[in-house]
């Protein structure tokens, strides 16, 4: 049951639902997800910590860059039955259309330069 609610949880957030709908189009960092968000880096943080806690994402890391992607092989037949459902839905949500636009036009560079300001 634990693995099931710590799931639920991870989805209990708009926000947490739109980075699992931006990580569909490709791996990204915090700073871009945060520039996408235009939230705070620790609340970002939070958010990505939460959804790892729950085996959703994956992280890894690649020089100074920390990548997270969707857990494609996630441990549990929640996150295995979930992730899969969610890329179906809520394509045609108007903050997940703007959203997507976004990461494909975020520079990765770019992004990290505006956070370290």
């Amino acid at each position: 049951m634990r693995e099931l609610v710590k799931t639920f949880k991870a989805l209990s957030d708009p926000n947490r639902v739109r980075i699992l709908k931006m990580l569909e189009v490709r791996p990204l960092c915090v700073c871009e997800i945060t520039q996408v968000l235009n939230l705070a880096t620790s609340t970002v943080s939070k958010h990505l910590s939460l959804l790892r806690d729950a085996d959703l994402i994956s992280d890894q890391k690649d020089g100074k860059w920390v990548y997270y992607k969707l857990n494609q092989t996630a441990p549990h037949e929640y996150g295995q039955t979930i992730l899969p459902a969610i890329q179906s839905w809520l394509n045609e949500e108007k903050n997940v259309q703007e959203d997507r636009l976004s990461v494909l036009a975020t520079c990765r560079e770019e992004a990290c330069k505006i956070q370290d300001k």
